[in-house]
């Protein structure tokens, strides 16, 4: 085959420093619009951008020149450094350290993608701890609960 082909949808999480709620309702729209154009910098399609004042949710396609690690931390600099730009009460802003990436199937892409824009009232009766916590469990992924929220 001559050609390289793919078409891999990332279902991507991670939260502000310390849980801080800092992504309120004054840069939210404008957060999510920018960081769909990092998305699409790096070659990949944002398909739903949406989460909560401290953590938020992607689900894109992922160019197959970029690696997870790569793609995640183009994200979040970037977007992190847009962000202090905004003003006074963002200067310290900071995103955690790591992330959560899941593989998202093709069969599923429209349902995660609900999941996503119901983040506010999905977050009424769960935390974001016990959300994030659960998606390592199911996907099996081991992590020590000591490094989950810097």
């Amino acid at each position: 085959m001559a050609q390289s082909l793919s078409k891999l949808y990332v279902h991507i999480i991670f939260h502000t420093k310390y849980n801080q709620g800092l992504i309120d309702a004054a840069i939210e729209t404008e957060l999510y619009a920018y960081i769909g154009g990092i998305i699409k910098a790096n070659g990949s399609l944002p398909i739903k951008i949406n989460g909560t004042p401290n953590h938020i949710h992607i689900l894109s396609t992922m160019s197959k020149n970029i690696a997870l690690a790569k793609f995640v931390e183009e994200i979040k600099r970037n977007s992190s450094r847009w962000i202090k730009t905004k003003g006074e009460r963002y200067q310290d802003f900071a995103w955690q350290g790591g992330y959560a990436g899941y593989s998202v199937s093709q069969s599923v892409v429209e349902k995660v993608a609900r999941y996503i824009d119901k983040q506010k009232e999905h977050h009424k009766t769960i935390s974001f701890q016990d959300e994030y916590r659960k998606f390592l469990d199911e996907y099996g992924v081991d992590y020590d609960v000591n490094y989950l929220w810097t």
